[in-house]
């Protein structure tokens, strides 16, 4: 999820790009601007650094059991006389 802090520091660097006329509405249009992120990054179905890190480690721990699974199964067909064909 996307921390709250940097959706509101967005929306402030936003609200400050305005020119000084809108500047009155300013409280309204970086309430808007917030609002606008939120369900912008909501719809986009983003994940945190950290779960995508641990996400990321889960994947490589796998791919190392695949490896070491399929280097067994040749072994074995080795051992067997079976003919594999390499994927």
């Amino acid at each position: 999820m996307i921390q709250p802090q940097a959706i509101e520091d967005l929306a402030r660097r936003l609200t400050d790009l305005l020119p000084p006329s809108a500047r009155a509405a300013q409280e309204d249009v970086a309430a808007s601007f917030r609002s606008v992120l939120q369900s912008g990054l909501t719809r986009m179905n983003l994940v945190s650094r950290e779960e995508f890190d641990v996400q990321r480690l889960v994947l490589l721990r796998t791919r190392e059991k695949v490896e070491a699974l399929e280097r067994d199964v040749a072994a074995l067909a080795a051992a067997l006389g079976i003919d594999r064909e390499p994927n």
